[in-house]
């Protein structure tokens, strides 16, 4: 049945004053989850009661916490503890710092989390992509070697500057910066830094004496070949035994998750064995080099020790910027992916302020960078930790480490701990992941590998850039050529469809219908213009005797539009008048019809020409033109 008049009206209301407009939008931009609707009709003391709670999280959870909990979070403590001893003395030997300072990084900083953190699951701990990213930024301008003193100031800086970073980001809720490091970014730096990392562990694993300060493939395998002459074979062996038993015990834990722990305590396993047989066999007379003198007691303040002065900041500020991205991003994913596992909810912007309290405080404490490693957190969730609890199980054991225990730890051969790494590293480059990205998106795989090539044979911090760059050159190709489709009706209803998707779709003579899928803005204001028209010119080439009367363009998927964006439908409308083909506009959204309004954009086409529904204008415009035809043959005779 024809008929007039659509069945629905369009809202023409009063655009909303600019200020609940702005309101709105940063609501929407900084607080998309609503954190503070527990507040809502609540008196001021409960607010407050719930303003604490929800900032330090630690006040939430404690209150409930029983005696049952903590049997598993005392088991879990310990485990995730017997993996952080040797992780930590291996990681702080690949930022060439003091092993004792990572032992410590695994004391303070959990105890931090503990209070401030919002996951039940993550395990606090060094990470090794952060620990070579500091120490290559950093040994570019002062060497490890030559100036310890200076170096570790600036490593104490740098850890400092990533905490203010990731405390800011989440204090101004800016977590959206993280995102930046796609997915396929992550999978990429981290297989190329793994790869980086398990190559420069064959010093360790030769005993070599001399080797390259570059982190790059290339000047590293130079470096293990140029110094064939101090190979030996006896760390070689060795090292090749502790790799193999890692790797054992990995395997194990695949095929029976239920035996996580034989992995879990493998490392430390490898280091005790280690120590025992550095120990009893002399170490020095067979080539075998250890970690050395390490020192009872609680970390010495290091506030005193940090560095702004022009001369030695620029280096800090770049590592610990890029840095606190990368941690940021690898603790958050991690924390996210355990929570899912248990349909639970992590909140990015108070794990991004206790990652960055952690760092701060850990930075005044001896401690270096700091975040949530994946293979600590997995065992933790293994393990059935049930809470924070763990964390503050795990520092008590560092606590204890570093107080009885860490003198027994300087026989700990440094091959032990390169096969530690090393079989740690192997983990972390992700095959099938890779492999699944170069079958599914190209482009992605493209991203992923920029990042891979970017770190393994120029430098991490290139490598990023490569991957980040490459990821905004295809959100940039999405804003500038957003996807526009041809609409048909799907036989026997009123559904208008892309014909690209359902190709059996009908055409209403003399009616083209476009869907735009995009916000209409000054970057692809123009091409928008120029694929209407290329629409229409397709659409008469293709139909030698039908001719195109009505555009109508389906705006549901135009979030918002600006002031190019307008003139862009007024030119566009020009355009098609001077082909006597009239323009109709379908579904535009809330903030697109009030910027219509404010432009006058409405009082130009008439309201008559806005509609709700494609197949409400399309049995309209029937009904106008029908009258016009009938109107046109009366005056005629």
């Amino acid at each position: 049945m024809t008929r007039s008049e659509p069945i629905h009206e369009v809202n023409f209301a009063p655009p909303r004053p600019f200020g609940k407009v702005l309101k709105a939008k940063i609501k929407e931009t900084l607080f998309p989850d609503d954190p503070f609707h527990q507040f809502n009709g609540a008196t001021l003391p409960i607010r407050i009661k719930q303003g604490v709670k929800y900032f330090v999280p630690i006040f939430e959870w404690l209150p409930n916490y029983t005696l049952s909990l903590f049997k598993y979070d005392l088991l879990a403590g310990i485990t995730i503890a017997s993996l952080a001893i040797p992780q930590g003395i291996s990681y702080a030997k690949l930022a060439n710092i003091e092993p004792i300072v990572g032992l410590y990084s695994s004391f303070v900083p959990p105890l931090i989390y503990a209070v401030f953190g919002n996951s039940k699951h993550l395990a606090v701990g060094t990470v090794a992509a952060c620990s070579l990213l500091i120490a290559q930024s950093l040994q570019e301008v002062v060497s490890p070697t030559d100036d310890p003193h200076l170096y570790m100031r600036m490593i104490y800086t740098a850890t400092f500057i990533s905490g203010v970073v990731q405390t800011l980001l989440g204090f101004l809720r800016l977590g959206i910066l993280v995102d930046f490091l796609s997915h396929s970014t992550i999978v990429g730096f981290m297989g190329g830094t793994a790869t980086l990392i398990s190559l420069q562990q064959l010093r360790g694993m030769l005993g070599l004496n001399h080797f390259t300060q570059h982190t790059d493939v290339i000047n590293v395998l130079k470096a293990v070949f140029k110094n064939r002459d101090e190979w030996k074979w006896e760390p070689a062996v060795i090292g090749v035994i502790f790799l193999s038993f890692l790797q054992f015990t990995r395997y194990v834990k695949q095929k029976k998750p239920s035996l996580f722990w034989v992995s879990a305590i493998a490392p430390m396993v490898v280091v005790v064995v280690g120590g025992l047989f550095a120990f009893l066999t002399r170490h020095n007379s067979h080539g075998i080099q250890v970690v050395g003198t390490l020192k009872r007691g609680i970390n010495p303040s290091s506030i005193k020790l940090l560095i702004f002065d022009n001369e030695h900041i620029q280096a800090p500020l770049k590592a610990g910027i890029i840095t606190a991205l990368i941690a940021l991003a690898e603790g958050m994913a991690i924390g996210r992916s355990f929570a899912i596992m248990k349909n639970e909810q992590v909140d990015g912007n108070k794990e991004m302020i206790a990652f960055g309290f952690m760092n701060i405080i850990g930075s005044f404490t001896s401690c270096y960078l700091t975040t949530g490693p994946f293979s600590k957190t997995a065992v933790n969730f293994n393990a059935g930790c049930k809470s924070q609890m763990s964390n503050v199980v795990m520092a008590v054991c560092m606590l204890l480490t570093l107080l009885v225990l860490a003198p027994l730890f300087s026989y700990t051969p440094l091959v032990a701990l390169s096969a530690i790494i090393m079989s740690a590293m192997l983990g972390l480059i992700d095959y099938q992941k890779i492999y699944h990205l170069f079958k599914v998106d190209k482009f992605d795989f493209c991203i992923c590998m920029a990042a891979f090539i970017g770190v393994a044979f120029v430098s991490m911090d290139m490598g990023l850039m490569m991957s980040v760059g490459l990821a905004l050159v295809r959100a940039l190709l999405y804003v500038a050529r957003p996807a526009t489709s041809k609409l048909e009706r799907l036989p026997d209803s009123t559904l208008y469809r892309d014909i690209e998707q359902y190709p059996n779709g009908t055409k209403v003579p003399g009616f083209l219908v476009l869907q735009l899928g995009s916000p209409i803005y000054f970057a692809n204001a123009n091409y928008i213009r120029e694929r209407i028209m290329r629409w229409v010119r397709d659409e008469e080439s293709a139909k030698s005797g039908e001719v195109v009367e009505y555009v109508i363009l389906e705006l549901g998927g135009v979030t918002t539009i600006d002031i190019t964006g307008v003139e862009t439908l007024l030119e566009v409308r020009r355009n098609l008048q001077a082909k006597d083909v009239k323009m109709i506009l379908v579904n535009p959204r809330l903030e697109v019809m009030e910027k219509l309004l404010r432009t006058k954009f409405v009082a130009k086409i008439g309201k008559e020409s806005i509609f709700l529904a494609v197949d409400e204008a399309i049995e309209a415009c029937r009904f106008l033109l029908k009258t016009s035809k009938t109107v046109g043959n009366e005056n005629h005779v």
